[in-house]
């Protein structure tokens, strides 16, 4: 009985919907029949909201925006309106606007609509600042009605189908994706003055390297031959590298076909940079100015995320995972490691002892991250460098001096183990990288399981065989940071148009 009752009112809902939907079109055929355009082409605003909000008393003003609420009183009226800037006080009087035009407010003007509006600054009884309208236009006539004003949207399925009445009903929403614009652009504003030169490079791909993912494929016809979605920058930024453009970035989208979940989205946006003649030290130097200009642009200095409170200043901690390993689990981590791979033996036997959950045929690599991640990384919540990988899980990274097992890595993390950046110095040894990328692409195959891409890229290797410099590398998620200074725990929450799943028709 009572899920009878729920579909009948939302039946009843769908209905009155349609008659509003229906009402509205209406009038909006009528207005133009009587010769006015609901619908202007060009209208001249001359104030944001918040420029009028902040003009002093008896300045005219001109600013428009969408009415978000309306107090009709007889012969007067009190409205606000908003953009993107903030939210203003009208006062439409009849004596003022005129009768007509008071008349076809009250009539045709309606919440949810955009009106220009005209007038002097004056400030209420109450203290706010108000525009007394001497002017009023309507300049769109909204169909639908807006969401219900005071509880906004809570449902995260429709906000995230449904963008834009997210961001007109919810102004918590708006606030985070101008930040995250502010973010980005603190970003290249830090890389630019630096001396880093933007760059832009291909989208598709004749193969999908430079990371280990599942590629989206698709098919170009004249051409005829496949292409995939890039899943990274690197192999593209190392060729610049060795071109002679000493220190590149790119901030751009990258495409991966794997799982959705509250940090993953299939396409999202990446930034990598390079610098000639740097190394990894370079790039946690870089990383620690890119967070803290960032934050500094947004105004935060902490902020709650994934239930902790995060301090955002730099420097930030580098933790050495060789001494780190030593003091956690009381040995050397080069027990577990044999040359360029995992000693698979001795790996399984300390994961036992240390009592961390793994099947018996998971690959030795997922073992360890396991145990990194557990045991090591989980005790930090504000963000942190672990620096000096084992080479077994590194295959882009250049070897420490006099250690082949452990290379020049770091990946930096957050809030107990959400990864943020990784950065390496560079191989440039196209022997060494080649070889590497060959032990990859073998232990690849065995696994019948791996729909990974391809990761031996010859075309690199013969870029690399011109000569490489030295050189530091670097990636950052820019939806991950965006994540944490923003407080946010669900990637879709800083993605404006996340990937979703079709309804069911």
């Amino acid at each position: 009985m009572e899920n009878k009752a729920q579909e009948q009112t939302q039946q009843q809902k769908l209905s009155g919907l349609e008659d509003i939907i229906k009402h509205k079109y209406q009038e909006a055929g009528e207005l133009k029949a009587a010769g006015i355009n609901p619908y202007p082409a060009h209208v001249e605003v001359k104030n944001t909201c918040l420029e009028a909000k902040n003009a002093a008393e008896e300045t005219v003003v001109t600013t428009a925006g969408r009415l978000v609420q309306l107090r009709i009183m007889g012969k007067a009226a009190f409205a606000h309106i908003k953009d993107v800037t903030a939210k203003v006080q009208i006062y439409v009087q009849r004596d003022l606007v005129g009768e007509e035009s008071y008349a076809f407010f009250k009539k045709h003007i309606a919440v949810g609509d955009f009106v220009l509006v005209s007038g002097h600054m004056f400030v209420t009884k109450t203290g706010e600042k108000t525009v007394k309208a001497d002017k009023i236009e309507l300049i769109s006539k909204a169909i639908r009605p807006m969401p219900e004003k005071f509880h906004g949207i809570q449902d995260t399925e429709v906000r995230f189908r449904n963008r834009h009445l997210d961001l007109i009903a919810n102004e918590d929403v708006k606030e985070i994706f101008i930040k995250r614009a502010k973010i980005i652009s603190s970003i290249r504003k830090t890389l630019d003055e630096k001396g880093y030169l933007e760059v832009e490079t291909p989208t598709l791909t004749p193969s999908a390297g430079g990371a280990i993912a599942k590629p989206f494929e698709t098919y170009h016809n004249a051409l005829k031959m496949p292409l995939f979605m890039r899943i990274a920058l690197e192999l593209y930024h190392k060729r610049l590298i060795i071109g002679g453009l000493d220190k590149i970035y790119e901030i751009g989208k990258m495409f991966r076909n794997e799982g959705i979940d509250t940090t993953h989205n299939p396409e999202f946006t990446m930034m990598e940079m390079y610098q000639a003649y740097g190394d990894v030290n370079t790039m946690a130097d870089l990383f620690d100015e890119i967070i803290g200009n960032a934050a500094k642009a947004i105004g935060v200095e902490k902020v709650m995320y994934r239930g902790m409170e995060i301090n955002l200043k730099p420097p930030f901690k580098r933790v050495y995972i060789p001494e780190a390993w030593k003091e956690t689990f009381g040995e050397d981590i080069h027990e577990i490691l044999n040359g360029r791979e995992f000693n698979r033996e001795k790996l399984i036997a300390l994961a036992k002892k240390s009592g961390v959950s793994f099947k018996e045929d998971e690959p030795s690599d997922k073992i360890y991250d396991v145990l990194f991640e557990e045991k090591i990384v989980s005790q930090y919540k504000d963000p942190v460098f672990m620096m000096d990988y084992p080479t077994a899980v590194s295959p882009f990274s250049k070897n420490k001096p006099g250690d082949p097992e452990i290379v020049e890595r770091f990946e930096a993390f957050v809030a107990g183990g959400q990864e943020i950046a990784n950065a390496y110095s560079e191989i440039n040894d196209p022997a060494d990288q080649y070889q590497r990328l060959k032990d990859q692409a073998a232990a690849k195959a065995k696994d019948t399981k791996n729909e990974d891409a391809d990761i031996v890229d010859i075309d690199y290797i013969t870029a690399m065989e011109s000569g490489m410099p030295p050189t530091g590398g670097m990636g950052i998620g820019i939806d991950r940071i965006t994540m944490m200074l923003t407080g946010q725990d669900s990637i879709r929450e800083i993605i404006l148009f996340p990937t979703l799943k079709n309804l069911e028709k």
